[in-house]
């Protein structure tokens, strides 16, 4: 499972990467993978809106499940990714780049410091099994 430094992460399987007052978010490898072979992506959120905390902002399906995409932080959506909608695949083969998500520009930057580092969050992926 690959796990990159520099990132935090939620327990809802969403990366964050923080650049000044700007999170790029998207799904892990670990989701990904859980998932499998992924069909779509939505975006339930537009350029403009505020997000809080938890709430959701996109759908995964895959030809297994579909799932929620929630945000860990709280902002304002400055840009979405809309090469998503048509190349979902991204997530599997490309999460952590050219499958990011959307970019928020964050209201309360401290709740970044409640999501787990990258070893954190793979010693929790650790007990979750397979």
């Amino acid at each position: 499972m690959n796990t990159p430094q520099g990132l935090k992460y939620a327990s809802t399987d969403e990366w964050l990467k923080v650049e000044g007052n700007i999170a790029t978010l998207g799904v892990t490898d670990y989701a990904q993978d859980q998932l499998s072979d992924i069909v779509f992506f939505e975006a339930t959120v537009e350029a403009g809106d505020e997000v809080k905390k938890g709430a959701v902002i996109g759908t995964i399906e895959s030809v297994k499940a579909a799932a929620d995409v929630s945000s860990p932080v709280s902002g304002k959506v400055i840009e979405i990714n809309e090469a998503l909608a048509n190349s979902p695949e991204l997530i599997n083969s490309d999460p952590f780049g050219a499958a990011w998500m959307l970019k928020v520009e964050l209201a309360n930057p401290s709740e970044v410091e409640s999501l787990m580092d990258a070893e954190a969050y793979a010693s929790y992926c650790e007990t979750r099994g397979h």
